[in-house]
């Protein structure tokens, strides 16, 4: 190890850091003051990885949880030479840098997540040490291990006062991820003081409770931290966080204060901290020659591993072409088996989530790195897969389907994390209710653009007796505000099957589905094309006249309760369109929109959920067939007559 240059590489990150925050007039500079000799290490030392190729699959990943702290990270990206020059460190938090205040996955070279919210960084770091495991388990052969690096993470005080945080690592504990290394921050300060004022808790007894190996050091001791980490590869069955005592704002006047977390140094201070590094105090943006020969000596030997590796995986593609197949679908998205769709008869009543498990058995035959599981709600969500090889275990981990436990936010967390580190198309299942507890996540994860698929059912009071905890209100339109979510509530279980297509071909942003728990009748379709207008997010089920009386735009169940009521209006011509996906439909042109609202002179909107989003398809407000308030509990069908949302009460209100 070369103690000097890592020495300089430490040196420099807290140059870089000060004077970007200082310029920027903007950020937190106790993180990288604190951790630089940690960061030096990591990127010169301890990291697998090219600069090169931020995206070699078997590189080791590195998640800074602790994301307020991104100067830290940008500092050593550019020293360890990623694509972040310094002209981006100058314009940290400026419209259009690269240096986003938080890290940003996407848009920065060598960032592997976006990390703000507090505990979901280490959350995602979960996830990709789960993913690292179920893909040794696929792809590793006796004779090569093309699968084989590690996840690290960093994360402060508030990263484990979160709720997320704890999910995570109670998950990662139990699946004994050993190849999972988490450094602790231990500087004890927050915002608003000492974290004595609220978080006293014996931390490394709740890690070992946990199933964790808790190591203990010092962020300074650059050779105990070394040592630690080769304790910590060492023990194959364990997660282990690293505790490593330090001081927040390290070098500054400030040191050791909540002053010195979120805000500007202030240009006295940081002038007396480039004095107290032996820096000048008038230069600014200043990089020690020792730390850029540093990185410019580690480059070969960057490059050389991962030149290895590629020539390894050559021979194991030659040796395992089914194997090499798989792995190329995998990072492709694209099919590498044969599964025939279910089909379902018009007139037979069948639940949506009962449709899509069927999908995801298909699915899973048919994409073999498809994987998930559910919230401890496998059988009511449907979301078994058949032809999954078996259950996730420690013992068995080429099982693809997971058992979360009852930890909603946390799921929700690590199947992003696997989205991110790439090989597996994850999926996760809960009750639809239950997206509250995962919005956080879900919001996260289409920030990224990484395509999770979210199976959430029981999706309106049409659930019954659990009342009304458990009868969703405003989810619908609560989720469908996210930008870059792609929601979709299918009417019927054909359409469900349509649902699983556009979700396995999505590739840039999340898809979330919203499903039935009740039977619902698969209806006829009236127009042949329906299957490919369905893809511009609606279509019309039901055509009318050329021109109709009044247009019902329905989703979900309600679908069949605007057929049926059709039914019952002998005198006026209804149409009746089915949307999947409102926002999709509302992004295509005018004339598309038109054609499928078949210009009626009336529309009525009916969907068993708030009428927020809907306003604008109606003239007026009576003609939302909505529900625009908490549930009831009782059977389905008394607790739909109880709030009048019926057929006959739809209707009556197209006879109005």
């Amino acid at each position: 190890m070369n103690s000097k240059g890592i020495a300089a590489v430490a040196k420099t990150i807290r140059s870089l850091s000060i004077d970007a925050i200082q310029k920027a007039n903007s950020g937190h500079p106790g993180l990288p003051l604190g951790c630089a000799e940690l960061a030096a290490l990591l990127y010169g030392e301890i990291l697998k990885h090219n600069p090169a190729d931020s995206k070699w699959a078997d590189r080791d990943r590195f998640v800074l949880s602790a994301g307020h702290g991104s100067m830290l990270l940008y500092s050593v990206l550019h020293l360890a030479g990623y694509k972040i020059t310094l002209d981006d460190i100058k314009n940290f938090r400026q419209v259009g840098s690269v240096c986003c205040g938080h890290p940003e996955y996407g848009i920065t070279d060598g960032v592997e997540n976006t990390s703000g919210p507090l505990g979901q960084g280490v959350a995602l770091a979960v996830g990709m040490a789960l993913a690292e495991s179920m893909l040794e388990a696929k792809y590793n052969t006796p004779s090569h291990k093309i699968v084989d690096h590690y996840t690290y993470a960093l994360v402060g005080e508030g990263c484990l006062e979160e709720g997320v945080s704890s999910e995570a690592c109670s998950f990662a504990g139990h699946n004994k991820l050993g190849k999972l290394i988490v450094f602790y921050d231990e500087n004890r300060i927050s915002i608003d003081g000492s974290t004595n004022i609220t978080f006293t808790e014996d931390i490394a007894k709740r890690y070992e409770a946990y199933g964790w190996q808790v190591l203990k050091g010092s962020m300074y001791d650059i050779k105990k931290i070394l040592s630690l980490v080769e304790k910590a590869k060492k023990e194959t069955n364990k997660p282990t966080l690293i505790m490593l005592k330090s001081v927040i704002g390290k070098c500054s006047p400030k040191e050791g204060t909540p002053a010195v977390h979120g805000e500007p140094l202030g240009e006295e201070a940081v002038a007396q901290t480039k004095k107290n590094l032996g820096l000048d105090p008038e230069k600014f943006f200043q990089i020690d020659e020792d730390a850029v020969k540093y990185f410019a000596d580690k480059k070969a030997e960057f490059a050389k591993r991962q030149a290895d590796w590629n020539a390894e995986f050559e021979v194991w593609a030659k040796e395992n072409p089914e194997l090499a197949k798989e792995w190329k679908a995998s990072y492709e998205g694209s099919p590498d088996g044969n599964a025939d769709d279910p089909v379902y008869e018009v007139g037979k009543s069948v639940a949506t989530r009962t449709a899509s498990g069927d999908m995801i058995s298909a699915m899973g035959a048919r994409y073999s790195y498809l994987v998930g599981g559910s919230a401890d709600l496998k059988g009511s969500n449907k979301s078994g897969m058949k032809c999954d090889g078996g259950t996730y275990t420690p013992e068995n981990r080429a099982g693809r389907s997971i058992e979360f436990g009852i930890r909603e936010f946390g799921m929700a967390s690590e199947a992003a994390g696997m989205a991110l580190h790439g090989g597996l198309r994850p999926f996760c299942a809960t009750y639809l209710v239950f997206s509250d507890y995962m919005r956080p996540s879900i919001r996260l994860a289409a920030l990224m653009g990484v395509p999770v698929i979210y199976d959430l059912t029981h999706d309106s009071i049409y659930l019954g007796e659990d009342g009304p905890t458990h009868q969703p209100i405003e989810q619908l339109s609560s989720l469908r505000s996210i930008p870059n979510l792609q929601v979709l509530r299918p009417g019927d279980a054909e359409e469900t099957v349509e649902a699983w297509h556009i979700a396995m071909e999505a590739k840039d942003h999340p898809v979330l589905f919203a499903l039935t728990r009740q039977n619902v009748p698969v209806y006829a379709k009236e127009n042949a094309d329906w299957r490919e207008t369905i893809k511009k997010g609606a279509y019309v089920v039901k055509n009318g006249d050329a021109t109709p009386d009044v247009t019902i735009v329905a989703t979900g169940s309600e679908v069949n309760m605007a057929l049926e009521a059709a039914a019952k209006v002998s005198e006026k011509s209804v149409r009746v369109v089915s949307v999947l996906d409102k926002n999709l439909f509302e992004s295509q042109s005018e004339e598309f929109q038109n054609q499928i609202l078949g210009g009626a002179k009336r529309v009525i909107v009916a969907e068993a959920g708030v009428k927020t989003g809907w306003e604008g398809y109606v003239s007026s407000k009576k003609d939302l067939f909505t529900i625009d308030r908490f549930g009831e509990s009782g059977p389905a069908k008394k607790v739909a007559e109880h709030f009048g949302f019926t057929a006959d009460k739809l209707a009556e209100l197209i006879n109005a």
